[in-house]
């Protein structure tokens, strides 16, 4: 059959007149196979939330480096992500945004080789800075991500970029890595370890449970048995394990004896070989239910279109609005942490086993007198663990774990 096939092309061929014109169409085929097999393809996307973080993901069939880059169309702010002369897979052309920063993603595709341009829509007046990174993925893949995060202190559009957290291009996967392809279509089902996620070690664990946050965290598994004891439970779960979402964990506990505190967990495995997980635990008075702090939560979600409505300068907005109402919420949220001092005690006994003072130096800052003429200050009170106090509005003790990574980050 092959041969016949050959013998039926050069026929054709040589034809008169034929000639050029095969040549030229075989040519063509030739270039364009070439081509495909040794350009980028950008092959799927995605947009997600984690944490203060809205992540762009893309998964790209090797290495690259692409144009990032703010600009206004039809007065609309947008940040654009080029891939010069690459090949477009199955890319959606509308993705939601996040309700925060993005209000949409398009994607727009050239003639084949003439490059895939994602642009992200942004909120009018909503100031930020970006991050990007690339990582290596399964099969010779990389993984471009695009982290934008709320930052008053940038001015809007024109985005500060902040250094990414390490270098372009990304070396290859290491061997025996398996960073799977995750889907780009969201799927109601939650996601499983099969659909391309952190590789979890198996057990016997039930998610969501203390057993569960002991086997993540070991270095904090004797804060975890104290809390377990004193009657703290898990009341909210929450696994990031889809494009831009992968690795990432987070937990809520609540304890009924003590309405006005919360503990809030984040498990932040390390996205690259050899560096450590960061394990964040912090006790908080911020479910204080005052008609102040209510007020200061809605005033903290004001954009610049309103706040400019309102106030002359963004310092007025400050100075009449917020100052006044975090000194309130200062002396609210001492009066709880004096009252539940034992909590807070226990806590950093249990997270600080091997530095006893650490508690009694919180509690010498918590019951310093609140002053009207200052914002508020956070002290760094341990670095191992890092610990820090904040006492610039709601109070809260937050400490910092560094695990040892297995796998970096599988």
């Amino acid at each position: 059959m092959a041969a016949k096939g050959i013998t039926g092309m050069q026929t054709w061929a040589a034809k008169p007149g034929r000639s050029l014109a095969w040549l030229l169409l075989l040519l063509f085929c030739l270039s364009h196979h070439a081509w495909g097999a040794g350009g980028v393809e950008v092959r799927r996307l995605g947009l997600s939330k984690v944490a203060e973080d809205t992540l762009l993901t893309v998964i790209l069939s090797q290495a690259a480096t692409p144009r990032v880059s703010t600009r206004e169309a039809a007065g609309k702010p947008q940040l654009v992500v080029d891939f010069p002369g690459a090949r477009a897979g199955h890319l959606p052309r509308h993705l939601e945004g996040d309700a925060l920063l993005v209000q949409q993603v398009l994607t727009e595709t050239a003639a084949p080789g003439g490059g895939v341009r994602i642009v992200l829509d942004l909120f009018p007046e909503k100031a930020f800075t970006y991050w990007k990174m690339n990582r290596p993925g399964a099969g010779g893949q990389t993984l471009f991500i695009l982290g934008l995060k709320s930052d008053p202190k940038a001015r809007p559009v024109q985005a500060r970029v902040v250094p990414s957290p390490e270098p372009e291009p990304v070396p290859a996967a290491p061997p025996g890595g398996d960073i799977r392809e995750p889907e780009t279509m969201p799927d109601p089902s939650p996601p499983g370890e099969e659909g391309g996620g952190y590789q979890e070690p198996k057990g016997s664990v039930a998610p969501g449970s203390f057993a569960e946050l002991r086997r993540l965290m070991p270095k904090a598994a004797q804060l975890f048995q104290g809390l377990e004891t004193e009657g703290w439970a898990v009341s909210e779960s929450n696994r990031y394990d889809r494009p831009g979402k992968r690795f990432s964990r987070d937990f809520l506990l609540n304890n009924s004896k003590y309405p006005e505190l919360v503990v809030k967990i984040a498990y932040l495995p390390a996205n690259v070989p050899n560096t450590p997980n960061i394990n964040i635990i912090m006790l908080s008075t911020e479910k204080v239910t005052s008609a102040e702090a209510t007020q200061y939560q809605g005033l903290r979600q004001w954009n610049f279109a309103k706040i400019k409505g309102k106030y002359e300068d963004i310092g007025d907005f400050f100075d009449d609005a917020l100052k006044p109402l975090r000194v309130k919420l200062r002396e609210q949220t001492k009066s709880v942490a004096l009252k539940d001092e034992a909590v807070f005690r226990n806590f950093l006994k249990l997270a600080c086993p091997g530095n006893p003072q650490v508690a009694d130096q919180v509690m010498k800052h918590v019951q310093a007198k609140v002053s009207p003429r200052f914002e508020g200050v956070q002290f760094t009170v341990s670095e191992n663990p890092l610990v820090i106090l904040n006492l610039v509005d709601f109070l809260y003790v937050k400490v910092y774990y560094v695990e040892t990574s297995s796998g970096g980050g599988q």
